[in-house]
């Protein structure tokens, strides 16, 4: 294997882990970017993977074939609309504390996913495992360069979903008036309701679209990684898309780049293990390492960033 060949399937594999957190990433910056902290990140992205296994497994038994990854990937999105719902309606209409909420949502999702997945497979605490889930892409003539046809275009269908998403994010945010208002709230909501802004409207719609994405967040493990759901399929990866979104400062370019960051450090793990100097090192020590890296980012970018204003803190109309 040349070194050439190596770099390529490191970059792959980056982009591999980095589509999940990018996702997710782009959930919780509209949240808060509207003024609503979303730790439940970890527990949308749970209830994505097992929507995302169930509704595939359902359509492919239903002959669907090829479409039933789409279908899953639909269905994990509406159902992480459904959970933050709940989230929503906890912290902006009954003012909540919002990081209670957060935890809460963590923990319901995970236990109710748990409780369904053995009652709809006997017992199971796992999914059965997806005949049909999402395949790399390869662009034509483009997956023929060297190097970067290996690296970058011959991808999953979701990670170009997710770069792509990331582009259209950015110019809602600092390009249209929904994204002009949707900041607005995350930083002066009181100037906001004064000029006729509804905040309670905009930071609903910030939580929901947190839900949906995190929920692909969450579909796109399942559907391209693990092709089941079990306890284990997320294993923080929530969390650590929350410290992209702070590292990215907010913005959906800058989280992207967070998001590799994070991605390269789990395609570490998984790569190095493969050379022989590494049999000698714990296999501990590299499933730890993303979340190391994880605190020491953290650690360093938390000071240097600017959150939104009004982050976390609940809008009562009868205190303007």
């Amino acid at each position: 294997m040349d070194v050439l060949e190596i770099i390529g399937q490191l970059i792959n594999t980056t982009l591999v882990f980095s589509t999940a957190l990018i996702f997710t990433a782009l959930g919780g910056m509209y949240s808060e970017r509207s003024g609503v902290v979303n730790i439940g990140l970890e527990g949308l992205m749970v209830s994505g993977a097992f929507a995302a296994a169930v509704a595939t497994e359902y359509a492919i038994q239903a002959g669907l074939g090829g479409v039933s990854p789409w279908i899953g990937f639909i269905a994990a999105a509406i159902y992480g609309v459904l959970f933050s719902l709940l989230h929503a309606i906890s912290t902006i209409t009954f003012r909540a504390d919002q990081t209670v909420v957060g935890v809460v949502i963590n923990i319901l999702s995970l236990g109710l996913s748990l409780y369904l997945t053995k009652s709809l497979y006997a017992g199971s605490g796992q999914t059965p495992l997806l005949e049909n889930v999402f395949h790399k892409w390869q662009i034509p003539f483009l997956s023929d360069i060297p190097l970067l046809g290996r690296a970058i275009f011959t991808a999953y269908p979701t990670t170009y979903i997710a770069l792509a998403l990331a582009v259209i994010s950015y110019f809602i945010l600092f390009r249209t008036p929904f994204g002009l208002r949707l900041r607005a709230v995350g930083e002066h909501p009181s100037s906001a309701d004064t000029v006729g802004i509804s905040v309670t409207k905009y930071r609903y719609i910030g939580v929901l679209l947190s839900g949906a994405l995190a929920g692909l967040g969450g579909a796109t493990i399942t559907l391209t990684t693990t092709s089941s759901f079990a306890h284990n399929t997320i294993s923080g990866q929530g969390f650590i898309a929350l410290a992209a979104l702070i590292f990215g400062k907010w913005n959906p370019l800058g989280l992207v780049g967070a998001a590799m960051f994070f991605g390269l450090a789990q395609a570490l793990r998984s790569f190095m293990q493969r050379f022989e100097f590494a049999q000698q090192i714990p296999a501990e020590f590299f499933y730890m390492l993303p979340y190391v890296l994880t605190l020491i980012v953290l650690a360093g970018a938390v000071g240097r960033s600017n959150a939104p204003s009004a982050l976390g803190q609940p809008y009562d109309p009868a205190k303007r």
